[in-house]
């Protein structure tokens, strides 16, 4: 018996020299007791023919998207969905542009749009191709998604040219396989994670608010980050313009408030992280209507201060989480202000970091934070915000271990 035994692959041939090789996958996998169903492009079938996939396979060979009798024997989404995984063999350029844009004119692409399975994919092209800025985009576009990549390896080109863009060895890509249908013990599985990200709008009348440069970006990335190490995630997000992280559960809010009454309705959790830029303050009577110019006054707005949503949740009595993390978005004396906050909210850890002007930290892709705990603090250098995102994730993960293994 292995871990593919029982388990079921819909195999999407792409157009290119390397498809040769999908012949062995297929009797890789059907030795390990993997049924394999086959999807073809029509230009797969320049380079192997569907009678010899359908030998190996045992089954009919799926081509047409437009198929009157394959629609009613098994249609293209429960082809899809009836696998345990999908596996896109040899994927070359064009089928990678189309996941990465979510096209689909035909049945391999729409196949992999309607999936709502995993997808490893095994590129295969020229060397030019690949390392093409826009194939390279579309691969970036594709982890995110949580698509599992297998090669490309390094070596001669069909046409002669040498360097990365042959397809992954079958016995590679079968290894692959079986990990992707093999259940792993994630550091978070069976932990809840709650995080904020973005900022808050404050009303001052139906048109008007205030509110703050935060783009979401490091929330999100945190979001996504849980998710990959198996925490059941939720997200209380303000008003951004970003892709949901797929795996978390968003709440969208607007206000102060709004995001901290979500968060309470959240707990108990395991780790609460509040990456959001929360509005100090708020007008204390928001008009109703849009407030006019009135002879050149200008109009008195009574602020009252916001509910402090990080210090209310780490001094819990009840339902507090394990661990408590704020966010301190400073534009001087970081680390000192940092360490100020950690003791004033009564929080487990603080990650700073400087969005003054210059930094490009308010909606840019980078972040260097420091992390400040009761025992010390680290300067973590600049990397992306997605990398500092895996970081702390990693770091609480551990934290969160050994605190649970003392109790």
């Amino acid at each position: 018996m292995t871990n593919l035994s029982g388990k079921s692959v819909l195999l999407i041939i792409g157009g290119g020299i390397a498809a040769y090789k999908s012949l062995e996958l297929i009797r890789l996998l059907r030795g390990k007791g993997c049924a394999v169903n086959a999807i073809m492009t029509r230009a797969a079938e320049e380079f192997v023919t569907p009678l010899s996939v359908a030998c190996l396979t045992g089954r009919k060979v799926h081509n047409a998207l437009f198929n009157l009798t394959d629609e009613i024997e098994m249609g293209h989404i429960e082809l899809s969905r009836s696998a345990d995984l999908l596996v896109v063999a040899p994927a070359t350029a064009d089928l990678l542009a189309k996941m990465a844009t979510g096209q689909a004119d035909d049945l391999a692409s729409t196949a992999l749009l309607a999936t709502d399975k995993a997808v490893v994919v095994a590129p295969a092209m020229n060397v030019r191709m690949w390392t093409h800025a826009a194939t390279q985009r579309n691969v970036e576009t594709l982890r995110r998604d949580a698509i599992q990549i297998v090669g490309p390896n390094e070596g001669e080109m069909a046409c002669g040219e040498f360097g990365p863009g042959r397809m992954a060895e079958p016995i590679e890509i079968a290894a692959a396989i079986e990990a992707a249908l093999t259940p792993a013990v994630l550091p978070l599985s069976g932990k809840k994670v709650l995080i904020t990200a973005g900022p808050t709008r404050e009303p001052i009348d139906p048109v008007r608010f205030i509110s703050n440069h935060s783009s979401g970006k490091q929330g999100y990335a945190l979001a996504e980050a849980a998710v990959a190490m198996g925490a059941e995630t939720v997200l209380v997000s303000g008003p951004v313009n970003l892709p949901l992280p797929p795996g978390a559960q968003v709440m969208p809010v607007e206000s102060a408030e709004q995001m901290l009454k979500a968060c309470e309705g959240e707990l108990p959790c395991d780790i609460a992280i509040f990456a959001a830029a929360v509005a100090d303050w708020r007008v204390a009577n928001a008009a109703a209507e849009k407030i006019k110019k009135d002879n050149g006054r200008i109009p008195a707005l009574a602020m009252v201060e916001n509910p402090d949503i990080l210090k209310t949740i780490a001094q819990r009595k009840d339902k507090r989480p394990a661990i408590v993390v704020g966010f301190a978005a400073e534009t001087e004396r970081v680390a000192e202000h940092a360490r100020e906050k950690l003791a004033r909210k009564g929080c487990d850890m603080i990650i700073a970091n400087d969005v003054s002007a210059t930094t490009g930290v308010f909606g840019g892709d980078n972040n260097k934070v420091h992390v400040i705990t009761p025992l010390g603090a680290e300067i973590w250098p600049e990397m992306s915000k997605r990398d500092v995102a895996r970081k702390l994730m990693e770091k609480l993960a551990h934290e969160l271990a050994i605190r649970q293994a003392k109790s």
